[in-house]
């Protein structure tokens, strides 16, 4: 209930124009206000840019906005907005710290938080978001922009590897499979991820680094499958490069005993 009723707030606030229109935005390009020269030069949002959420635990990150004003940063404040209903306000009061080699430029850093549980009702957050922000220097001087920096916010992906018989005698038919799930925030379970192409790898006993041997798409549920001829003692994993919307992920491997 806390969900529906938190998504439902959320709707009727864009509704009545207590938030900006998300889709409506993005369509657009970026839209900026200011007076003097307050400016902002960077925006950085932790993970490189890329949040990704599962089923239940609450993903807490940071967004950290440079901004330069002749007479110094007074305050700033941000909010992110993305796809659909996608809404953040800040965890607590975005905090601004001058730099020690130049009093005219300030980092100012807002704490954000998604929980899956209560922000989502569906997958259509996930894409790309926007950071939108206002910045005012200690001389009544401002900048806005309400696409000042991007970051995605992802569905976390998970992926599994099972690798028979084993042991194994050397030249016969080794069979792969795996499954690649991701999270499905309306069910708030994983769910199989179909028709992505996975790499299967594999490293031998002596070495460090995995060779890729094929690709093989995912079918129904996410599943995976394939065969290999085992030549020789080592580990077998599937890797997964990820979309727009999901994580890379990788199996662990799963070490066979070729005799």
């Amino acid at each position: 209930m806390r969900k529906r009723t938190t998504v439902a707030m959320l709707a009727a606030a864009t509704a009545l124009g207590g938030l900006a229109a998300p889709a409506a935005e993005a369509a657009q390009a970026a839209k900026t206000d200011g007076l003097g020269d307050t400016t902002i030069t960077d925006v950085t949002v932790d993970g490189a840019g890329r949040i990704p959420v599962g089923t239940t635990d609450a993903k807490t990150f940071k967004v950290a906005v440079v901004a330069k004003d002749d007479s110094g940063i007074k305050r700033a404040e941000l909010y992110l907005d993305g796809p659909s209903y996608g809404y953040l306000q800040p965890d607590a009061k975005v905090t601004c710290v001058t730099s020690a080699a130049d009093a005219t430029t300030s980092t100012c850093t807002g704490t954000f938080t998604i929980d899956p549980e209560i922000d989502f009702a569906d997958n259509t957050p996930a894409g790309t978001w926007y950071v939108n922000a206002w910045v005012d220097g200690k001389d009544g001087d401002y900048f806005t922009s309400d696409q000042a920096g991007s970051f995605t916010v992802q569905r976390l992906s998970k992926l599994t590897v099972d690798a028979s018989p084993e042991p194994v005698k050397k030249g016969k038919t080794l069979t792969v499979t795996g499954a690649l799930t991701r999270a499905n925030w309306e069910t708030g379970a994983y769910a199989g991820y179909t028709n992505q192409p996975a790499q299967l790898q594999f490293r031998k006993r002596d070495s460090d680094t995995y060779t890729t041997l094929k690709t093989v798409n995912t079918g129904s549920r996410g599943a995976l499958n394939t065969t290999v001829t085992a030549t020789e003692d080592g580990w077998y994993r599937w890797t997964f490069a990820g979309t727009s919307t999901t994580p890379p992920a990788t199996a662990g491997g799963d070490f066979i005993d070729v005799q």
